[in-house]
């Protein structure tokens, strides 16, 4: 186990985010180690759990190390920037030479030989690049791009920015009018600005058992109470869901229909029905998330074509285009999109113009039409790969899901299984950050196919996690 020494000078934290940093310049860290357990560092210096904390969280924002929720915490390496955020862009740029599309091969494997599979993020392609090149050209050449980019507008988002946006989504089998739409600064800020907007403190939402951790923090820090429901194949218990109905009187259920996430549990019509019904009857908003993407022939009907009145609807160009432009989409009836535009206004203003012409001159003068057709079929191959290499286990996803969620074999216990695929560079996450309430989360892990930066490397991470999920389960400590 890595124990530092510790400059007496500097106050503890600090002197322990400044070991690692000198750890990792003489190469006594590498990149994707994993650093000790707080716990067993805090004792091995005699410090505070606290200390060590806080230490860490000082690398964090030096852009030293990640913390995963469920993992650990790891060392950075060139995938990350100096502020520590992931480089889509680089991550693309390795891709691109392992797909033959670089002038220099240099093999499909990363360099580190660390394969993260924990970050929902599209796979890589340099047409990425070159989609947004294309869009930054058609900037600089626009007197009135220019201008609109750096000019306030309303909360809204400028008119034919939404009237494109419209267009592009009904593309993607989501048709909405631009009038409903308003645009936010990515999924996430969608979710945020609903349960804002239409919800007040010890108000109740309620969700699956297994959830987007974006919606419990945000649920958390809004002092809303989270309520779970139990889910199946066919999505969320919506009998369960009455019953729920009946005792707390929820305001908002929040449901990914077309995949849940983890998993993959598609609402059925029936239920979609079902959950329509109930909604109407106990005058209850529904947030449906449709951040994961998926092509129309994958897809139910939309809650919100079915109930326009009291659906809110979130899409993101994350999964599409690139999560760092950080653009999204809330469609809402229009009665009470002055209300969430209000909330908008009093945290930011607006969206930045500038993302928003960037993310528009990429669907006009760019490549994204051809980027989704592409990406959709890479994913479905990286499927049909991991359900060969883990067919034994019965591996849960859609066929052009980023995700998949495999529940591990009797005797496995899923935060040994994160840990030894750690040990040997197979970077993955535990259901524990899903979870909603104090329910025990079920033996099982989530892998992000999308993350890995060509199939050649996501071959060689599935067989590592097929010989773990092979090998004899972990032998626990005892204790009397």
């Amino acid at each position: 186990m890595w124990i530092p020494t510790l400059d007496p000078a500097m106050p503890r934290y600090r002197a322990l985010a400044e070991a690692i940093r000198l750890d990792i310049a003489a190469g006594q860290l590498k990149e994707g180690e994993r650093l000790p357990p707080q716990r067993r560092l805090a004792d091995a210096l005699g410090v505070t759990i606290g200390t060590v904390t806080r230490g860490y969280a000082e690398a964090e924002r030096s852009g030293l190390v990640s913390a995963r929720v469920g993992s650990g915490t790891y060392i950075n390496g060139a995938t990350r920037s100096a502020h520590g955020s992931f480089s889509s862009f680089g991550h693309a740029l390795r891709a691109s030479k392992a797909y033959g599309l670089a002038p220099e091969q240099e093999g499909a494997l990363p360099a580190s030989g660390v394969i993260d599979l924990t970050m929902s993020l599209p796979p890589p392609h340099p047409a990425r690049q070159q989609g947004m090149a294309a869009a930054l050209t058609a900037i600089s050449q626009s007197p009135e791009a220019l201008l609109r980019s750096v000019e306030y507008q309303n909360e809204f988002g400028d008119g034919s920015h939404r009237q494109l946006l419209a267009s592009w989504m009904g593309e993607l089998g989501m048709p909405v009018d631009p009038e409903e739409l308003m645009l936010t600064q990515g999924g996430q800020n969608g979710i945020t600005l609903a349960l804002s907007a239409l919800l007040a403190p010890g108000d109740a939402v309620v969700t699956g058992a297994l959830t987007y951790p974006g919606l419990i923090v945000a649920s958390a820090e809004r002092g809303l109470k989270l309520l779970r429901v139990p889910l199946d194949d066919d999505g969320m218990d919506v009998e369960a869901l009455a019953r729920l109905c009946r005792q707390q009187a929820p305001r908002m259920v929040y449901v990914m229909a077309e995949q849940n996430n983890p998993g993959a549990a598609q609402l059925s019509h029936a239920r979609r029905e079902a959950l329509v019904a109930l909604a109407r009857q106990h005058d209850f908003w529904i947030l449906e998330d449709g951040v994961q993407y998926l092509p129309d022939e994958e897809c139910g009907t939309r809650l919100y074509q079915m109930a326009p009145e009291r659906t809110l609807y979130v899409f993101s160009t994350s999964k599409l285009l690139a999560g760092g432009l950080r653009l999204g989409v809330l469609r809402a009836p229009v009665e009470v999109l002055t209300r969430i535009g209000a909330v908008l206004r009093s945290h930011s203003w607006m969206v930045a113009p500038l993302l928003m012409e960037t993310v528009c001159a990429w669907l006009t003068s760019g490549n994204a039409t051809q980027l989704v057709e592409w990406q959709m079929e890479e994913m479905r191959a990286r499927q049909r790969l991991a359900r060969t290499l883990l067919a034994e286990w019965s591996p849960a996803a859609r066929p052009s899901s980023f995700d998949l969620w495999l529940e591990l074999p009797e005797g496995q216990r899923s935060q040994a299984m994160v840990a030894s695929l750690a040990e040997r560079g197979v970077h993955v996450t535990s259901a524990e950050p899903f979870c909603v309430g104090n329910e025990p989360p079920p033996q099982a892990i989530r892998l992000c196919l999308s993350a890995a930066e060509s199939r050649e490397a996501l071959t060689h991470a599935l067989e590592i996690v097929r010989e773990q999920l092979q090998a004899p389960p972990a032998l626990r400590p005892m204790t009397l």
